[in-house]
């Protein structure tokens, strides 16, 4: 055997391409109720608000006439793209076809924005109004987030600032009931993180079968509980120093309209030096709370810190 065969060693490279750690995908579409739309501007629902049965005035008095309170909720559109390119000379250099993983990569961040849209319209200023000649949004009239009626504080059943525990989600369930939410008909979803899911399964009552006439975990993961569907997601922003916005709704509490659904493209730019091909994505969204009362916050101390993904 030649001793100066190293001479000839070679190197093998990988020919596969992996997306790193993100969030794939929207979590949250599906969760709230969903319509296609067109215009600078779109109602998706128009409300009526409650009458009261009124005792007859008399034998043939007049009748009293009683008019139902309208309300017109509004959301607007937000566009996003992505223009990606890989250049004919680099693919030339390179075992790695890297162009179905731009389209995944670029659909992850898609359903990331949506998710962003959904998660901030949640606590957000929501329009209300007639609509008709409206040319901005700041003609309508605003309702903000009521903080003091559907947020649960930090400290709510305990005697400091805590994470997500069982008094708190039984107090979600409390409002949403009290607001006259249908809860066996309307099913509510809870929004948490990592934190949150970690703060349960420390809990006895969650945990311990003593507690729950059926299993709460499923393959070590708590799906369900006191009637809330669970979703588990990173993107949920901190409002105050170490205290994080966990969400409870239900579905007809918040909206998600599309004016136009993900699209991709794949083409070669010939219009470029080296003709590249050209990966373009493009979505046109937005979101909107869609009434009070349906749309709770639970404020659970937790310091993991931003979501690793933008």
């Amino acid at each position: 055997m030649s001793e100066n065969l190293e001479k000839l060693f070679t190197t093998q490279y990988s020919t596969t391409l992996e997306l790193r750690l993100q969030q794939q995908g929207s979590k949250l579409r599906g969760k709230t109720r969903e319509g296609s739309h067109t215009g600078r501007q779109a109602s998706p629902v128009n409300q009526m608000g409650p009458t009261k049965l009124q005792t007859p005035q008399g034998r043939f008095a007049p009748k009293k006439r009683t008019d139902a309170d309208y309300f017109r909720r509004w959301v607007f559109p937000k566009d996003g793209d992505l223009d990606q390119l890989v250049d004919s000379f680099d693919e030339l250099r390179t075992l790695v076809d890297p162009k179905s993983q731009y389209v995944v990569n670029a659909a992850n961040a898609v359903g990331r924005a949506w998710d962003d849209e959904i998660i901030l319209a949640a606590t957000g200023t929501a329009y209300i109004g007639q609509g008709a000649d409206i040319t901005t949004p700041t003609a309508l009239s605003t309702e903000s987030f009521d903080t003091t009626k559907f947020r649960i504080a930090d400290t709510f059943g305990a005697g400091a600032a805590t994470g997500l525990n069982v008094a708190k989600l039984i107090e979600a369930k409390r409002i949403l009931r009290h607001y006259e939410n249908d809860l066996e008909m309307d099913e509510p979803t809870l929004i948490c993180g990592s934190q949150q899911e970690s703060d349960l399964l420390n809990q006895v009552q969650v945990v311990s079968t003593e507690f729950n006439d059926k299993p709460v975990l499923v393959d070590g993961k708590v799906v369900r509980m006191l009637g809330f569907n669970i979703v588990y997601i990173e993107r949920l922003p901190t409002y105050t120093t170490n205290t994080r916005g966990v969400l409870a709704f239900v579905k007809s509490g918040m909206y998600l309209g599309m004016w136009k659904d993900m699209q991709n493209s794949v083409s070669q730019r010939r219009e470029l030096s080296g003709e590249p091909w050209g990966i373009y994505t493009m979505v046109s969204y937005g979101a909107t709370r869609l009434e009070e009362g349906k749309v709770i916050q639970i404020a659970c101390l937790d310091s993991t810190g931003a979501a690793i993904t933008p």
